[in-house]
């Protein structure tokens, strides 16, 4: 089953997947795709794709418990920056703790500075202080 979720970012509207490891996300833009890799624990986006660039930029988490995971850094490549890269990324991210029904540290500034700027999203309520 397929859930549909519309984000305040840029007109951002992710599609989520139950079950599968993708989470596809179009920005306003252009087409963004969120992927999600469970193995290596990570969220990543290739802004450049299709324009011959290969950067990365990448959301890192790891589980600290059984339902608790870290959210502990983003990086978004120097020519991607600005352009809301991280936000889709901090979303996904924090969409995957609703959808597991898991808490989270934040280790992450930027994570952080997501949270509180998003109140609207309750995401506040699975983060441990």
């Amino acid at each position: 089953m397929a859930s549909k979720m519309t984000s305040r970012l840029c007109g951002l509207t992710c599609q989520i997947r139950s079950g599968q490891t993708n989470l596809r996300a179009r920005s306003c833009d252009g087409g963004l795709t969120v992927e999600h890799d469970r193995t290596n624990r990570r969220f990543t986006v290739a802004p450049g794709a299709g324009s011959g660039v290969q950067e990365q930029a990448v959301l890192l988490y790891r589980f600290t418990a059984e339902k608790e995971v870290d959210l502990m850094s983003t990086f978004v490549p120097e020519t991607f920056r600005g352009q809301g890269v991280a936000a889709l990324l901090s979303q996904a991210a924090m969409d995957f703790l609703v959808e597991e029904k898991l808490k989270a540290r934040i280790s992450c500034w930027y994570i952080k500075k997501y949270v509180e700027d998003h109140p609207e999203q309750l995401y506040k309520e699975l983060v441990i202080t």
